[in-house]
C-alpha cells in the first residue's frame, strides 16, 4: 500500500472501493492526538472526507483519547481539517460532485516527523466486482504456488 510506516490504515477501503486518484494531505491536530496516533491508537473505519468551500474536513475518524493528557485531551471523533493545495482542493471538489464518487481516507502515516494522511477519490464496488477481485487474487496465488513447486 504505502512505502511509509503507516500509523493507521484503512485496509477495508481497497476491498469496498475502486481507488481512482490519491492525495497526500497534512492534518490539523492537537498534541494529544499526535501522541495517540504515534501509539497507533486510531481507526479510519467509517471515516470519510467532505469538501466544503475551501475547507477539506475528515469526518468520523477515531483517534483514541491519550491517557496521559486527561485534562487537555481531545474528542475522539471530532472533525479534523486537512491541509491541501488550492488546486488539489478544486480537483477534490469537482470529483466529489460526480455521481458515485466519494473521498475516503486510506492511511495516516509519519513523513519527516509530520503526520500525513493519504486520501483518495473512489467509486464503490458492487458485490460482483468484489467477487471478481477476490477470484483474481486467488488465481494469482494459485499460479505463484504452481511456479514455486516447479
Amino acid at each position: 500500500m504505502s512505502k511509509h510506516n503507516d500509523l493507521v490504515s484503512n485496509r477495508k477501503a481497497f476491498h469496498d472501493y475502486e481507488i481512482m486518484e490519491t492525495f497526500e494531505a497534512g492534518m490539523v491536530l492537537m498534541g494529544s492526538e499526535v501522541k495517540a496516533l504515534r501509539a497507533s491508537s486510531g481507526s479510519l473505519q467509517d471515516a470519510y472526507v467532505l469538501v466544503s468551500g475551501n475547507d477539506v474536513i475528515l469526518k468520523n475518524a477515531s483517534i483514541a483519547p491519550y491517557a496521559q493528557a486527561a485534562m487537555f485531551g481531545h474528542a475522539e471523533r471530532r472533525e479534523r481539517k486537512l491541509l491541501l493545495h488550492k488546486r488539489e482542493i478544486n480537483k477534490l471538489l469537482k470529483a466529489s460532485q460526480d455521481k458515485g464518487i466519494t473521498i475516503i481516507p486510506l492511511a495516516i502515516y509519519l513523513k519527516k516527523g509530520f503526520i500525513k494522511i493519504k486520501i483518495a477519490t473512489a467509486r464503490g464496488k458492487k458485490a460482483y466486482d468484489k467477487r471478481a477481485s477476490i477470484k483474481a487474487r486467488e488465481d494469482k496465488r494459485a499460479i505463484e504456488r504452481a511456479m514455486k513447486q516447479h
